[in-house]
């Protein structure tokens, strides 16, 4: 097996070059900036949108009852798996006498029963992920919301996506009090009981 030595495309980075920039630019351009914010200090925050889904009390219920639909779905190809087991021993399992016809009857409705169990898995996942995005696109449209109360309250300028451990890291480095994602928590608290 041969290992590419090909570099990713600089497509892959693009999204997050042009973030760089454009903040290198704001910050960087004192006389824009002063023209821009001539009365005006120009503050930034961070914040970690996926923090406050998993520890905003609607987020978390959210959240909750993503993972009991996917339990749910999983307890039943869960099922199937077992049945799946049970049919392909007794194939295996077979008295030697057992008539051809018999043994290739079990083997087909093994095979049939397969694609059914990969389909369904197919399905489940699809369904549990079109259910994530929803959660996700619902939840940012409140986040976003929570997150313009608390800058406009303090006068931030920018409030720019941390990242996090799971997602990409678009800050690599802030100040601790930059971070605003604890007062965005309690202000999608008071907003989304």
């Amino acid at each position: 097996m041969r290992l590419s030595t090909r570099q990713p495309s600089i497509r892959l980075y693009r999204p997050f070059v042009m973030i760089v920039f454009a903040i290198g630019a704001l910050i960087g351009s004192e006389g824009t900036l002063s023209c821009l914010f001539a009365k005006d200090t120009f503050k930034v925050a961070v914040l970690d949108p996926q923090a406050v889904i998993e520890n905003s009390k609607a987020g978390r219920r959210a959240l909750e009852t993503l993972k009991k639909h996917a339990e749910a779905r999983e307890k039943l190809l869960k099922s199937d798996q077992e049945e799946l087991k049970e049919l392909q021993e007794e194939i295996q399992n077979a008295d030697p006498q057992t008539p051809k016809d018999v043994l290739t009857r079990k083997q087909e409705l093994f095979a049939k029963k397969f694609q059914e169990f990969q389909k369904r898995g197919q399905e489940f996942q699809q369904e549990l992920n079109e259910k994530q995005r929803e959660l996700v696109k619902e939840y940012m449209e409140k986040i976003e919301k929570a997150t313009e109360a608390v800058a406009k309250r303090h006068g931030f300028s920018l409030v720019i996506d941390k990242g996090s451990d799971t997602t990409l890291k678009i800050v690599l480095y802030h100040r601790k009090g930059l971070d605003i994602t604890n007062e965005v928590i309690q202000e999608f608290n008071r907003l989304y009981k």
